[in-house]
């Protein structure tokens, strides 16, 4: 469990993020933070291309700056614009990576404007594969 003092410092730099990111089609300016177990702070912003394929989420650009420094994810927290159903919380493809890199306790919060909520991953992702379940150690 991380303190208040980290959590809030996780949540701005998710939003700090933010002004990092390169939307200009969708304009769907997204940032993410992920606390590592020292304590490091990792950010990541969305990065759009013309080709769709190339994008990446704000999420996995975190998580890849946290396992590029050989560090392991605990928190998770992305700030994005809110969708029809409310909170923007992690895509599939960015909820796998998070499994892959920090396990099923890791923590994502989505955060909003005037909302947020926290999940495990395993909750957020219940039967995603993992190498605890796919006999790679």
């Amino acid at each position: 469990m991380t303190s208040d003092t980290t959590d809030e410092r996780l949540r701005n730099a998710a939003t700090e993020s933010r002004r990092n990111a390169y939307a200009p089609y969708t304009k769907f300016d997204a940032g993410a933070a992920v606390l590592d177990v020292d304590g490091n702070i990792h950010t990541g912003a969305l990065v759009e291309n013309i080709s769709l394929g190339l994008a990446m989420c704000a999420e996995r650009v975190a998580l890849f700056n946290c396992a590029s420094a050989g560090k392991r994810p605990v928190h998770l927290v992305l700030h994005a614009p809110s969708t029809d159903d409310g909170l923007t919380v992690p895509c599939g493809a960015c909820l796998q990576v998070a499994l892959e890199l920090g396990g099923p306790e890791l923590r994502v919060t989505a955060l909003g404007e005037n909302d947020e909520h926290t999940a495990l991953v395993s909750e957020l992702l219940p039967r995603g594969p993992h190498r605890s379940n796919t006999g790679v150690k």
